[in-house]
């Protein structure tokens, strides 16, 4: 009796000390490097699929910019129908799944070893799980791209008829089927065929800068322009 009390006990205490170390190791950090001291009693992690090279400065631009894609131009529309307080609560809804959903991919990345979104796709769900991984991403890129391109064709006229006081429908050379494919030959093409993509976080400053630089213009227009509706308002009820 006493013997099989102590090997009970001794059991629950790995099964104890097993807990806890998962939860430390949760806890301490979802991709450590190899400079990284692991906890006493933990095995360090290998990853194996590919070392990255690109700094953590040109990292974080390229994922902002990924977040913050052309996306953001809807979110006025979309405050503009659901009212502030409904588009907040979404926004912050929203904002908590891929906080979840970064930290899921982080934990399992660190756990296996495999920082490719594919890999990761087969190592959790098999071949199966690698094709719908690809497929996702396939069309996630697709529709991205798309929404980028009818950007182009619509706004990017108007920009340089602008600038260079021309008409935007008389000039041949300002119409949005030609700008497309100028912008997709002459720059989207040379940056989708660099070997590092760490590069691209270049790009990807210049774009958060640009998107800094118009929300700073918004919210200056907006105290120097006045409100049509209450001008219509007030002349209503005169």
């Amino acid at each position: 009796m006493n013997g099989t009390l102590s090997t009970g006990g001794g059991g629950g205490g790995a099964a104890a000390a097993a807990a806890a170390a998962g939860y430390r190791q949760e806890r301490e950090g979802f991709l450590p490097t190899t400079t990284h001291t692991p906890a006493p009693g933990r095995k360090p992690v290998q990853f194996l699929d590919f070392e990255g090279k690109t700094s953590f400065g040109m990292s974080v631009f390229n994922l902002s910019n990924a977040i913050m894609g052309s996306g953001i131009l809807g979110l006025a529309y979309a405050m503009a129908h659901t009212g502030v307080i409904f588009f907040l609560a979404l926004l912050l809804c929203i904002a908590l799944l891929s906080s979840y959903s970064i930290h899921l991919l982080l934990t399992c990345a660190s756990v296996v070893g495999i920082r490719a979104y594919e890999q990761l796709g087969q190592r959790a769900f098999g071949p199966a799980g690698k094709v719908v991984v690809a497929i996702i991403i396939c069309l996630h890129n697709v529709g991205a791209m798309s929404s980028y391109l009818f950007i182009i064709k619509s706004e990017l006229p108007l920009v340089i008829g602008t600038f260079l006081h021309m008409d935007p429908e008389g000039d041949w050379f300002l119409k949005g089927n030609l700008l497309i494919i100028l912008v997709s030959l002459f720059i989207i093409l040379p940056l989708a065929l660099m070997k590092h993509l760490g590069y691209l976080g270049y790009t990807s400053s210049l774009s958060l800068t640009c998107m800094l630089f118009f929300l700073i213009s918004v919210i200056y227009k907006k105290f120097q322009l006045g409100c049509d509706v209450e001008s219509q308002r007030h002349g209503s009820g005169g």
